[in-house]
């Protein structure tokens, strides 16, 4: 079996479970933008990224309710209420927030979200990919496998059950593949799908373990006796609709490539500006934990921290002056007087530099802590001189918190200059 592991993710099925299960007063943005479904969606997708480590991800979504379904079965999910006023524009969100992590977001008219993922199961089974689904729709059950995993909700969107086909027998004494034909006989309330009078869920999965498949009791149904003999004959025509409804497409005509799907490192500063918006202080560092390595990526954070030296707190001008002296390549880590929740200089014109770029431009040093007052951010490898010359650092200004010292292999004390071999010193301006 191929090492690769694709996720896949009902979009709307997820958005509305997190909707519901985080009180929608206690998540919104200071303009009044609701966020507890983007905010509950984002959660479970760093979990679900942290816990089972996919190669590939690719989320679904719905385009309307008017699919092949509706054209077959004009009552199907009729019964659904329009969307809560607060779930409006998140599911639009979810999508921005699926996007600048350059994960594909799919949709296809006609269909809904679990044809695209029964497609993409379909196409990953030829590679002899595994392939784990969330989604809180059972249908799915008809997907799992040896290689299929389906991560299904108990409550809210925290908490996933997993489907493989030990659980599903287990759950309803039936293999996945009998799961569609029980489905058609129980019939499903939440789509619309009425059952057969009289037929419970027991009953349902008796006559499919008897019989073996629907298509099978469907041809002796003259041996039903009893009332429900007579109900399941005079509900034939609706169990058959039903088990038409229930089957997922598994060729829907999507454009992409699973190789499209590759999990890569997002571009933090596309997130940072996203997640500001929506004031998602506490899922940047999760998510930031559960990051691919990404082409352009700086040196790798020293595997054991270095302790910092003392503090000197100088004028902004000494601080330059300072810092010039130092003789090589800088490593150095900026914090300080953030803007909310992002990183970034409160000040526009707050900027330190490093080998005359940005430090936020190509991810040189990551920036710890948001709010005010300033912190020491942990050293950082940025350049190595052979490969990029001299730096320097300017413009420098009153609310930064600058840890420099030279570059050195991995785990190793920072030579600070003059021959001397130091912990890096920090300059805090005053």
């Amino acid at each position: 079996m191929s090492s690769c592991r694709l996720l896949l993710i009902d979009g709307h099925s997820v958005a509305y479970r997190a909707f519901y299960a985080l009180p929608v007063e206690n998540f919104s943005t200071t303009t009044g933008q609701p966020t507890n479904a983007v905010f509950g969606f984002t959660s479970m997708l760093i979990n679900v990224l942290r816990d089972e480590r996919p190669t590939h991800v690719a989320v679904a979504f719905d385009v309307s309710r008017r699919t092949f379904r509706t054209e077959t079965f004009p009552d199907y999910k009729a019964n659904r209420a329009a969307s809560p006023a607060e779930f409006a524009g998140q599911v639009d969100l979810i999508k921005e927030v699926v996007a600048a992590l350059g994960i594909p977001v799919l949709s296809v008219d006609g269909f809904e979200a679990d044809d695209i993922i029964a497609t993409l199961t379909s196409e990953s089974g030829e590679r002899g990919w595994t392939v784990d689904i969330v989604t809180g729709d059972r249908d799915a059950f008809q997907l799992v496998s040896d290689r299929v995993t389906v991560l299904y909700p108990k409550k809210g969107v925290s908490d996933l059950a997993r489907m493989t086909p030990a659980a599903v027998e287990e759950k309803y004494g039936l293999t996945p593949a009998q799961y569609p034909d029980y489905a058609a006989l129980r019939g499903d309330p939440s789509d619309n799908l009425p059952g057969i009078p009289g037929v419970g869920e027991k009953t349902a999965a008796k006559w499919i373990r008897e019989y073996g498949t629907l298509a099978e009791l469907v041809d002796r149904a003259d041996e039903v006796t009893g009332k429900v003999g007579d109900a399941l004959r005079a509900s034939l025509p609706q169990v058959l609709t039903n088990r038409y409804l229930t089957n997922l497409v598994s060729d829907v005509p999507l454009g992409l490539d699973l190789d499209d799907t590759a999990l890569k490192g997002w571009d933090r500063s596309v997130v940072d500006q996203l997640f500001d918006t929506l004031q998602f202080r506490a899922l940047r560092e999760r998510l930031d934990k559960v990051r691919p390595a990404a082409d352009g990526d700086a040196v790798a954070e020293q595997a054991e921290p270095v302790a910092a030296g003392p503090v000197v707190t100088v004028g902004s001008d000494d601080a330059v002056a300072w810092l010039a002296r130092i003789v090589g390549v800088p490593a150095v880590a900026v914090s300080g007087e953030w803007a909310r929740g992002r990183g970034g200089p409160a000040d526009p014109g707050d900027r330190s530099r490093v080998a005359g770029r940005p430090l936020g431009a190509e991810g040189c040093a990551r920036r710890q802590g948001s709010g005010p007052g300033p912190r020491l951010g942990r050293a950082v490898a940025l350049r190595r001189p052979d490969r990029h010359g001299p730096g320097r650092v300017s413009r420098l200004t009153r609310s930064s918190v600058v840890c420099a010292g030279r570059c050195g292999p991995a785990g190793a004390r920072l030579d600070a200059g003059g021959g001397r071999e130091q912990r890096p010193a920090a300059v805090r301006h005053g």
